[in-house]
């Protein structure tokens, strides 16, 4: 299918009572048979990677089932595997498994009985474009310069620079006495906020698949400068860093200056005073937008990101690397000084509060930065007398609710390890090794939770029985996770794992929903996003091809999931409606794209072998 053809392809019927989750739009109860029961990757799958299915069936004995071609003739016949009840969908499945199947093909289908799947393809170059498209997501959501040809596809997407003015805001309700230049960076989900903790993993993310691909990896980056199309391309620096440089030089911005109170700390977010509404274009001058207090969370975020950008542009460019490493010392030392200056969590007046009452791991992310950087024994001696630093993590959460994931904008521990064991530095080998099997161990357990759950997905429910608020960004960043374990041991079965997480994603699932936009027979359509509102308002766009949605959140906080029907004692996997007024379940972030950025570079890259 076209890619431009998806974004605007919707079936009726069958297809949206689907998408609704539970309940469609008339209110009706959900019916399996309204969707079709084999549920796949609607994109595909790699020649020479994991190939399975997901068959919702009532009877727990096996049946056979075939794969066909677009003209009907059978390529390869199975048996299923009846897997029973999954408790994360509340539907009983077999798994289907095709993997010796290795043929090229387009619009195959899989049948069982009288179930058929949606087509799909069997191709080498499956995620080539997706991973593009991924990545463009931040430029189609920078802040400070026009969004134009030739950069986007199509006029559909095009707009005026938004917030010029920032060059010159002032503190939100006179906490401070001057006004900072913090124009730029990318705004940072659907509303036109721009926050430092959030920007922090996201930039590191983008940073990190760099270091990832030179130093563990082919040996280059995964991009190139020029396929993505964007201002900087063809300037001789990879796309990829010129990407993530947008943003850091943004959060540079966001540093106190010095003479001032908390001079070396970083402001922790700047938006509007109020909510803005959906169907609006970001504004060229906006004059009610703030800069609110300095946190310790964001000061150590610019010092990790700045710290991890000055070793990447010490030859590309030595006067921007010395200038992000005189900031992350500045915001280092400037955290030391202020170890419990927290952003409040009622600070949600015109923007999310990003509130983070733990900033210990920060603390070791940051340390684990500057001393991959700078070597220095003081740094090494900290990080390895650090709690943080004895176990890579696999659960988080508040109250002892063991989600399974790594890592979030609020927990950022791993970061630190990730850093530490990938880039070449004068850390121990044996702690390097140390660090490594951490990685691997974190690796194997998410493949072990993928044996358990009925979609093969890398997301365990925990204590609560729940999705969190951005449950698709979890299973990305353990499928990141996977990814270095792959790394670390050339051993397949972790390439494998983060296929079948991108399995999910791409419409193997409950709710036969495709989650990113622009890809798969049910994609994405109406993100909760300020700009993309086609069908709210006329005159604005769809989301362009590759955008990620937060996904399935058991809490449903917003008011429209609960008008749709949703209710918060569904399975967690239908906790979810594509609707752009369902920001709870249906917003994107920087934070959850740059993991997908991440999975389909490495898969493009991995190909099945």
């Amino acid at each position: 299918m076209d890619r431009r053809a998806a974004v605007v392809l919707l079936g009726t019927g069958a297809v949206m009572s689907a998408v609704m989750g539970c309940k469609g739009p008339s209110g009706l109860k959900w019916a399996e048979s309204s969707a079709p029961r084999v549920r796949v990757n609607q994109v595909g799958y790699l020649p020479r990677g994991p190939k399975s299915a997901t068959l919702v069936l009532e009877s727990p004995q096996p049946v056979p089932f075939e794969l066909r071609d677009e003209g009907g003739r059978v390529l390869f016949s199975g048996t299923s595997q009846p897997r029973g009840l999954d408790r994360a969908s509340g539907d009983r499945v077999h798994l289907l498994d095709f993997s010796a199947h290795r043929a090229t093909g387009t619009k195959l289908r899989l049948r069982a009985g009288d179930a058929e799947s949606f087509p799909f393809d069997v191709r080498p170059d499956l995620y080539a474009q997706l991973k593009l498209d991924a990545l463009k997501y931040f430029y189609h959501n920078r802040s400070g310069i026009d969004v134009v040809r030739p950069f986007v596809d199509d006029d559909l997407w095009a707009r005026q620079a938004g917030h010029l003015s920032d060059r010159a805001v002032p503190c939100w309700g006179r906490s401070c006495d001057y006004v900072l230049d913090v124009s730029g960076g990318w705004y940072d989900a659907g509303d036109y906020g721009k926050y430092v903790v959030n920007g922090g993993i996201s930039a590191w993310t983008l940073q990190a698949l760099f270091e990832r691909s030179v130093h563990v990896g082919p040996g280059q980056d995964p991009f190139g400068d020029g396929p993505l199309r964007i201002p900087e391309s063809g300037n001789g620096i990879p796309d990829l860093l010129d990407e993530a440089r947008w943003e850091v030089e943004f959060l540079l911005k966001m540093q106190v200056p010095a003479g001032q109170p908390f001079a070396g700390m970083a402001h922790h977010k700047i938006h509007d005073h109020e909510w803005s509404g959906l169907g609006i274009e970001p504004a060229p001058h906006a004059t009610n937008r703030g800069l609110h207090p300095p946190s310790t969370a964001a000061t150590l975020n610019l010092a990790a990101v700045a710290a991890q950008a000055a070793r990447i542009w010490k030859e590309l460019d030595p006067g921007f690397s010395q200038r992000c490493l005189d900031a992350a010392l500045r915001a280092w030392a400037a955290a030391r000084r202020h170890p419990d200056k927290l952003a409040p969590r009622s600070d949600d007046k015109g923007g999310g509060a990003y509130s983070d009452e733990r900033v210990e791991d920060e603390f070791f992310w940051a340390a684990a930065e500057l001393y991959v950087t700078r070597q220095d024994p003081a740094l090494l001696e900290y990080l390895l007398a650090h709690p943080d630093g004895k176990r890579f993590p696999t659960r988080l959460g508040e109250d002892g609710d063991g989600l399974t994931s790594s890592m979030t904008w609020q927990s950022t521990a791993a970061l630190g390890w990730i850093s530490l064991a990938v880039v070449p530095s004068a850390l121990p080998e044996e702690v390097r090794q140390r660090l490594r099997d951490g990685i691997v161990a974190a690796g194997d357990f998410y493949l072990e939770v993928m044996q358990q759950e009925g979609y093969r997905v890398p997301l365990g429910l925990g204590e609560s029985g729940k999705y969190p608020w951005g449950s698709n960004s979890f299973l990305l960043n353990n499928a990141l996770v996977m990814s270095l374990a792959y790394d670390f041991t050339k051993d397949a079965k972790y390439a494998a794992g983060v296929a079948e997480a991108m399995d999910y994603l791409l419409g193997r699932n409950p709710l036969v929903q495709s989650y990113v936009s622009g890809y798969g027979s049910v994609p994405l359509r109406h993100p909760h996003h300020r700009f993309w509102a086609e069908g709210y308002r006329s005159g604005f766009p769809p989301p362009p091809p590759g955008a990620v949605s937060g996904g399935p959140n058991s809490s449903l906080q917003d008011p429209q999931s609960r008008r749709s029907g949703l209710t918060r004692d569904l399975p967690p996997q239908k906790c979810f409606v594509d609707h752009i007024e369902a920001w709870s379940v249906n917003e994107v972030a920087i934070n959850w794209n740059a993991p997908l950025t991440w999975v389909t570079a490495f898969l493009d890259e991995w190909r099945g072998g």
